[in-house]
């Protein structure tokens, strides 16, 4: 018989079992009723390969207001750079002149007819320091950019700033043409009008804005490769390489080796350029995965070009419209999956939208829809002439039809020159120019060819505008470019704008040139391995003969006033 102390014992012990088998019974249910609450919640494995779904372009936005940020930042900063030197207060093509030209033109007045000529700012902004206007410009330019490309956030109103920002430069700009206009035209379409989200859930990427990048990309290369089968018979003969790598603006040190190629291999290269400019920017219209080559071939052809010479930020922005080929399933893999990341952000969407979740349109969000539409009628209107330009034999390039630039007709290379020329700027402190004695020492430009000896330059894609423009001079002669006699006037005064602009001046520290002539060189490379690379020359170079003759600052002074130059302070 138990005693009561054992039976106190042993109902304590029953009353410990019972309590415990509640309690846990009360953890088995509340696991089982977590396990049922999460059964409804998609299970992410961190090494789980999970592909998002084709057909939305939420990432697709996001790669591409960044990629057109990273244009915009070169853009301006060579503006920063080079503005005040070519287009300032004393530049060599002052845009003040150029304004006041065109203000004559519209009958004397700033209005709309001016604003419609030339679009930009710098009508409402104090001309008597131009430099200060372009400074600001550039700067602001710079900031926004930097914004976009840093954080991949940005909304209407920066793109649109960005784009009349760069307008107000180019459209005084005078010598110069970009289709980073109608590129970033389009990419103020992209976004929202205030939101600065970059997954901004009541503004969804249109795909109407992607088709129009597309479609960008498509008249990029169609242009480019009809105006070479139209242009020089060594496109058609598959010829054309054998001179390219050579004779291109601003040749690369792998330029200088792509040249010796193989004939066949060159022969190649021509018959490739000809596929992927005519042939490969139809596949844009044949279903996802075409679009997706098209998109890689460009892609692939524009790093080929960034890599063998130094064509600006040119091919850069060519690959822009390229990335509209691809949705968020084929650039996903640039995105981290974090649980807070954009990817999985945009699984989240497509899961919602798959199972009808998605909130319905807001007003807002029919609105847009609307603009949308409205962009693609107004680019569908604005391309009948290009496409009539494409379609022309009398086909031109970087041509515009419209003032503000919006849908422009493009070309590169329609003809080759088959043989290069340098005009090479010497000063002299002779008193007699003729005496065959006087000794002439040269200025040196930043990358295009001079001394025989330097190695070509690799700068891709920053831009040296000058040396671009004395490119183009070479084959023409100094009366179809007088600013090559304005900078000759500019250096016999050590002009420090103009100087500014050259890499090495012969004269520095010394007493100014009394005289400044131009010599025209037949450039060609040297053989790797033979006598003039052993001697360390990348060039060989023959005189062919003056450019223009020996002038001093008596000379010029006469010629500066009659075109309404700024002489230089020592005239």
């Amino acid at each position: 018989m138990a005693t009561s102390s054992e039976s106190s014992e042993c109902s304590e012990s029953t009353l410990r079992r019972r309590r415990g088998d509640a309690q846990s019974s009360e953890v088995s249910s509340e696991d089982s009723s977590k396990d049922a609450a999460n059964e409804d919640k998609p299970k992410y494995d961190k090494n789980e390969i999970v592909s998002l779904r084709p057909g939305t372009y939420w990432l697709t936005r996001i790669v591409l207001l960044r990629a057109i940020s990273f244009i915009y930042f070169v853009a301006f900063g060579v503006a920063l750079h080079q503005n005040k030197q070519l287009i300032g207060d004393r530049g060599l093509m002052p845009c003040k002149d150029y304004l006041r030209s065109v203000k004559r033109y519209v009958g004397g007045k700033i209005g709309m007819a001016a604003l419609a000529y030339t679009p930009s700012l710098l009508w409402f902004m104090d001309w008597d320091s131009m430099d200060a206007n372009l400074d600001a410009i550039a700067l602001a330019g710079l900031a926004l950019s930097a914004f976009v490309l840093i954080t991949g956030r940005a909304n209407m109103v920066i793109m649109t700033l960005l784009w009349i920002l760069y307008h107000s430069i180019v459209n005084v700009g005078q010598l110069w043409w970009s289709q980073l206009l109608e590129t970033g035209f389009l990419g103020i379409f992209l976004c929202p009008l205030w939101s600065l989200s970059p997954l901004p859930r009541r503004c969804p990427p249109s795909l109407i804005c992607v088709w129009t990048f597309r479609w960008l990309i498509v008249r990029i290369m169609l242009g480019a490769g009809l105006i070479k089968i139209r242009g020089d018979k060594c496109w058609r003969d598959l010829t054309c390489m054998d001179y390219h790598y050579e004779t291109q603006p601003v040749p690369n040190p792998l330029s200088y080796y792509l040249h010796r190629s193989p004939w066949w291999f060159h022969r190649f290269e021509v018959l490739s350029n000809h596929f992927i400019e005519l042939i490969a920017p139809f596949f844009t219209f044949m279903g996802r995965r075409m679009c997706m080559v098209n998109g890689a071939l460009q892609i692939l052809f524009q790093v080929v070009l960034i890599v063998s010479g130094n064509l600006s930020f040119l091919n850069w922005l060519t690959i822009v419209p390229s990335l509209a080929c691809f949705d968020d399933a084929a650039l996903s893999f640039l995105f981290g999956r974090g649980e807070d990341g954009a990817w999985r952000t945009v699984q989240k969407i497509q899961e919602e939208e798959s199972s009808g979740q998605a909130p319905p349109p807001t007003k807002g969000m029919l609105m847009r829809r609307v603009l949308n539409v409205a962009v693609g009628v107004l680019i569908g209107y604005l391309s009948v002439p290009v496409v009539m330009n494409l379609l022309s034999s009398r086909q031109v390039m970087n041509t515009s039809f419209e003032p503000l630039r919006i849908v422009n007709t493009y070309g590169a290379f329609g003809s080759i020159t088959k043989e290069r020329t340098e005009v090479i700027l010497e000063g002299s402190l002779t008193s007699d120019p003729s005496d065959p004695a006087a000794v002439w020492e040269e200025f040196q430009f930043p990358c295009k060819p001079g001394d025989p000896a330097r190695r070509p330059c690799l700068i891709s894609p920053y831009h040296y505008r000058l040396d671009w423009l004395m490119w183009f001079a070479a084959f023409q002669t100094y009366e179809q470019n007088e600013w090559v006699i304005h900078i000759a006037g500019r250096l016999l005064a050590n002009d420090s704008t103009v100087l500014s602009l050259i890499e090495h001046n012969p004269f520095k520290g010394r007493d100014k040139p009394r005289w400044i002539r131009g010599e025209h060189y037949r450039y060609r490379f040297t053989v790797p391995g033979g006598s003039g690379a052993s001697e360390g020359r990348w060039w060989a170079r023959r005189r062919i003969g003056p450019y223009f003759p020996p002038v001093n600052t008596t000379s010029l002074r006469n010629y500066f006033q009659s075109r309404q130059w700024p002489l230089p302070e020592t005239y």
